[in-house]
């Protein structure tokens, strides 16, 4: 099996709108590796999350706001061969992008935001009240730089 390596803007916005999961890595400052999945929201290039007021990753990134987020969509398993274990492989797209990690305080903001999460999940109109807009951490990340890869790709076989 092959993997593709894609550059299109449009492919990459395409596999982060199917995930419903992505996976944040940070790094404290004296290099320990925290990962965690997330639910997200995207639009424009700015990767949404959010979280409590508190927590062990806000910890992180007040001393660190640097992130590592991937998104992988898969199709499930194929193979060349189903009697060769070495031809099967995961077939799959994935995103990572990096960028650094803004807060949004201001309450209306962060309602928009939340819109755009739910949008990520689901059509619908929702409110929110003033309690949970002002318990909840809205995280921006702007991505600086995205890669995207293909992975499972059966290779052309051409006849001449």
């Amino acid at each position: 099996m092959k993997t593709l390596v894609h550059t299109e803007q449009d492919l990459m916005e395409e596999v982060i709108r199917q995930c419903q999961i992505c996976y944040v890595g940070i790094a404290d400052t004296d290099g320990t590796p925290y990962v965690i999945p997330m639910n997200f929201g995207y639009k424009e290039g700015i990767v949404y999350l959010h979280s409590g007021p508190e927590g062990r990753s806000l910890s992180i990134l007040e001393r660190n706001p640097r992130v590592c987020i991937t998104f992988y969509h898969t199709e499930g398993l194929v193979n060349q061969h189903p009697e060769v274990a070495c031809s099967y492989s995961m077939k799959g797209r994935s995103v990572i992008g990096w960028g650094t990690v803004e807060f949004e305080e201001d309450m209306e903001k962060k309602r928009e935001i939340l819109d755009i999460f739910m949008k990520q999940y689901i059509s619908a109109s929702f409110k929110y009240s003033d309690p949970a807009v002002r318990n909840v951490k809205i995280w921006k990340i702007a991505l600086e730089s995205m890669s995207c890869k293909e992975f499972g790709v059966r290779p052309q076989i051409r006849y001449t």
